[in-house]
């Protein structure tokens, strides 16, 4: 264990200081906030002794993000390593984002200079860390932030789901020690990891795919009278009743409660005979519709301790899945996709992307606020037109974010793929409120009701929606 109690050694080149090890894969916000506790000041108060080109971020209804990273030039990083008594070679191999300010702050010298970052624009997504592994580490049970990929957020050591740090909510970890097949699926997914690499195939893609495919069965899964496991896995990580604040927690416990199906689904998608089973029931060299009773959803549903879902994963036309499915038949004909497809297997279009907790989290925010939100909304929207829209607005939220994040006087190349990543997101936001209010007609709200809600006068969007009906009928 580290030595954090500040003792001197003699092999230490800076005595006296109190030695405040970083954890693998840490932020450094994340260390200079435990350096700040070990010296008994206030995170604020320490970092006044950097210059900063910007202001920290926050959440859109005040309050620090957990999230907010810090980039620092060659002064800032050895004045860091002299205040927690560390070697800076020894900070660059755990801290992904070390050597990020060499070309954010190149132009800075002599004094130590800091820039704030979201860190999923810097290095990846982040999680808290297991504070119980961090006391082992480090001598302290303070909190720490870590990049860490969605597959790795199981403490196989404590029995602990470690959340997403992006999100304004004030959990770090969900209790596991009542659900060990979440834990055995941690352990499961370094062997479905190595597969995927021998396939020739990322791991993270594969991961992305199996997310998304489950994500949507999760969305799908309260119509379901036969889905039983989720619902038990729900309760338990909500303390034992999820029923007080069910969408919430049905948020914040999605991928800890299918982490399980997750493993099981990407293992799955990378066996080879599973692949046979699809390029049979597509007819094989004879090509026909995929049938509601394929041979390859009904050995997934079983694979997945749910003989009854065959039918229903085959005939959701639309989706992640079937979409997979697509490309391994297209690939073994040799046939190319329609447009805007692609044949890679792997390949995960946007609006199929699973909605982040902290997406999903905001989305429910603005909806309790909104007026003529609630059960209403919830009755009439389909569950698949509300994952639509708050994928889109997940997608959007995060490209802004990344823009506020880039410094003053960004690059061209930087703005162009920000703007177009923002224009693709909202042509998904109008598409989405579009079938959304389509769908909420449709489930008999009044239109006065809808167009109250998308803020448009009820001629106007009676227009909008008759023209789009008969576009869509041509």
């Amino acid at each position: 264990m580290a030595d954090d109690q500040g003792t001197a050694h003699g092999n230490d080149p800076r005595p006296g200081l109190f030695r405040v090890a970083p954890v693998a894969g840490e932020t450094t916000s994340s260390l200079i906030c435990r350096i700040a506790s070990r010296y008994g000041m206030e995170a604020k108060v320490l970092r006044a002794c950097w210059k900063w080109r910007n202001y920290p971020p926050g959440h859109e209804g005040g309050g620090a993000r957990a999230d907010a990273e810090v980039l620092l030039n060659a002064a800032g990083r050895q004045l860091l390593a002299d205040m927690c008594g560390v070697e800076e070679d020894a900070l660059a191999r755990a801290l992904p984002s070390w050597e990020e300010g060499d070309t954010k702050l190149r132009a800075e010298d002599g004094d130590p200079v800091g820039l704030w970052r979201i860190c999923g624009a810097v290095a990846g997504p982040v999680a808290f860390g297991c504070r119980l592994c961090t006391a082992l580490r480090t001598g302290t049970a303070l909190r720490a932030v870590r990049y860490a990929p969605r597959w790795e957020r199981a403490c196989v050591r404590h029995g602990r789901w470690l959340l997403d740090a992006d999100a304004n909510q004030p959990l770090e970890h969900l209790d596991l020690r009542g659900l060990p097949e979440v834990v055995a699926a941690q352990r499961r997914w370094a062997s479905v990891a190595r597969r995927a690499v021998r396939a020739g195939a990322e791991p993270e893609r594969v991961f992305a795919l199996a997310q998304a495919v489950v994500a949507r069965w999760w969305e799908q899964a309260l119509q379901w009278e036969r889905e039983t496991i989720w619902p038990q896995r729900l309760h338990q990580v909500a303390g034992g009743d999820a029923g007080v604040d069910l969408e919430r927690w049905r948020i914040v416990g999605r991928d800890a409660v299918v982490f399980p199906e997750v493993v099981a689904v990407a293992d799955a998608l990378l066996d080879p005979a599973m692949s046979e089973l699809v390029w049979t029931d597509s007819g094989a060299g004879r090509p026909r519709a995929l049938p509601a009773e394929g041979m390859f959803c009904r050995r997934l549903g079983e694979r997945l301790g749910r003989g009854w879902l065959g039918p229903l994963a085959a005939t959701d036309h639309g989706g992640p899945l079937i979409a997979w499915m697509g490309s391994v038949i297209r690939l073994r004909r040799g046939a190319g996709g329609p447009p805007g497809y692609d044949n890679d297997p792997w390949w995960l279009r946007q609006e199929h992307q699973a909605a982040t907790m902290a997406g999903q989290l905001r989305v429910l925010g603005k909806e309790k606020k909104a007026p003529g939100s609630g059960t209403m909304w919830r009755a009439a929207v389909p569950a698949e037109q509300r994952r639509l829209i708050t994928s889109a607005i997940d997608s959007a939220e995060e490209q802004l974010l990344q823009l506020r994040g880039v410094q003053t006087g960004p690059t061209a190349e930087v703005a162009r793929r920000l703007l177009r990543g923002l224009g693709h997101s909202a042509g998904l936001i109008e598409n989405a409120w579009k079938r959304t209010a389509v769908a909420a007609v449709n489930g008999g709200v009044p239109l006065e009701e809808v167009a109250r809600w998308v803020d448009l006068p009820v001629e106007v969007l009676r227009r909008m929606l008759t023209a789009d009906r008969q576009e869509d009928d041509r």
